[in-house]
């Protein structure tokens, strides 16, 4: 279990290292327009993303 939870942490890692390897400048942009994002705006997107994880989890499970 503990490996399996290993192996998705790093996953993670690599997942979320791809668009600052490369495109740098790009994520930069992105992430001053969401600083510019109301509080509920990016409580909903959380929202929306941890639906659409459990969902794939829930169809590859």
């Amino acid at each position: 279990m503990w490996h399996d939870f290993f192996v998705a942490l790093a996953l993670v890692f690599v997942i979320e290292g791809i668009i600052p390897f490369l495109a740098p400048d790009a994520l930069r942009r992105m992430m001053l327009e969401m600083a510019q994002q109301s509080s509920q705006r990016m409580r909903t997107m959380g929202l929306i993303s941890m639906i659409i994880g459990i969902g794939l989890l829930y169809l590859i499970n």
